[in-house]
Order: structure tokens, then C-alpha cells, then sequence
């Protein structure tokens, strides 16, 4: 089975990291932050959907704001995470099983990288997926679509795992079953409306749920 992962909130607790270059970003633009209940729900859209919506539109403001944030992440934001409890264990369980597995963001390659390379799991990858720098959308769905193509497997073959409703919503336009995760950043509500097939409460549950649907 092919097994596909979103990172932040899924696979690692980012908060820390994501504010502190959200503030440091939208004041080098002159601009004040939302405050924290507001910023964790930027953590899954692509920054520049949020940095519009504060910066009321005005695109060069928000490439300026995205230029900071990525400036301060090279230095600093990308070791600014810890893992989950139970990630590791799961990851692990996951590949002696026999299923491949991948990673499926909204960060960019190049933000999504080297945390991926640090993580002392992160070998166990075969594949990462992320959008293009430029992007302002989660494009989540097309990423998904490209990996069942690359690993040739059927949709009825794969899973998406994530905490957001972008994750969900492009597991969906997939009919690829998504399991949405409650220890990140969304809630039950936004991921059983958003469509989960499986809504989980520990990491160990996806380890059953794969071999359930190896199991038929």
C-alpha cells in the first residue's frame, strides 16, 4: 500500500517555527501579526494565502513577507519542530510492513527538505512532493495525483494522512481514502466534513487501519 504523508501538524509539531517567522515576516513588511488562535490556522495553507488576506491583497508586500519568512527559515524556522509522540514507532512500523511511503505538503521543496533529511526517519521516504515556490495554492490534490501515478498504484491502493482539510479535500478528488490525524492542527469537525474516510487519535491507528485495508 502506498501511504502518504502531510508534514506539518502530521508528522511534526511546526507552531513553534511557523509563528516566529509569520511575526518576523509581516513585521518586515510593516504589518502587525493576528494573534496565535489566528496564526495556527495558517499552518497548512500556503503562506501566501494568509499573508493576502492580512496585507489586503497587495502583492508586493506579500512577496516581500514571503521573502522574509523564507530567509529566516533558512537560518533558523526549519529546526524549529519537534515529532509527535508515536510518529517515529508508526513511520517505522509502516515500512517493515511492506508499504511505501511518501510525503505530500504545502511547503516547498526547498523548506520541506531539510527537515525531512533530519528526521531520523526520514530515509524511510521514497518520495517528496511539494509545490513550486510561487505558488498560492495547496495544489494538494494534483500532488496526490501525481504520486499514484508515480508509485502505480490504484487509488483504492493508497491513503492520504494529514490534519487539515486541504489533505482530506485532495485525498477526496483522488477517491483516494483520507485519514484525517486530531493531535495537529485541525479538529474533527473541519476533517470529517472535509470528507475522512477515518478520523484518528494516535499514530499507532494508522498502522491498523493499513493493514485493514491490505486485509480487504
Amino acid at each position: 500500500m502506498l501511504v502518504l504523508f502531510d508534514l506539518d501538524g502530521t508528522l511534526i509539531d511546526s507552531e513553534l517555527g511557523i509563528l516566529a517567522g509569520v511575526r518576523h515576516s509581516l513585521a518586515s513588511v510593516g504589518a502587525e501579526a493576528p494573534d496565535d488562535s489566528v496564526l495556527r490556522s495558517w499552518i497548512g495553507p500556503p503562506l501566501r494565502v494568509s499573508f493576502g488576506a492580512v496585507l489586503d491583497g497587495d502583492s508586493e508586500r506579500v512577496e516581500a513577507a514571503v521573502e522574509a519568512y523564507s530567509q529566516r527559515f533558512r537560518e533558523i524556522g526549519w529546526s524549529e519542530h519537534t515529532v509527535y509522540e508515536g510518529v517515529g514507532d508508526m513511520i517505522a512500523a509502516l515500512a517493515d510492513a511492506g508499504h511505501r511511503l511518501a510525503v505530500v505538503t504545502s511547503k516547498t521543496r526547498a523548506h520541506a527538505e531539510p527537515i525531512i533529511a533530519h528526521l531520523p526517519f526520514g530515509h524511510l521516504f521514497e518520495r517528496l512532493y511539494a509545490p513550486p515556490p510561487s505558488t498560492a495554492h495547496s495544489e494538494k490534490a494534483e500532488m496526490i495525483a501525481a504520486a499514484l501515478a508515480d508509485f502505480g498504484h490504484p487509488a483504492e491502493d493508497a491513503i492520504m494522512v494529514g490534519d487539515r482539510l486541504f489533505d482530506i479535500e485532495g485525498a477526496v478528488a483522488n477517491d483516494v481514502r483520507g485519514v484525517g490525524v486530531l493531535w495537529g492542527f485541525g479538529d474533527r469537525e473541519e476533517l470529517e466534513g472535509a470528507g475522512a474516510w477515518k478520523v484518528v487519535e494516535a499514530p499507532a491507528e494508522i498502522v491498523l487501519l493499513a493493514g485493514e485495508v491490505i486485509a480487504g
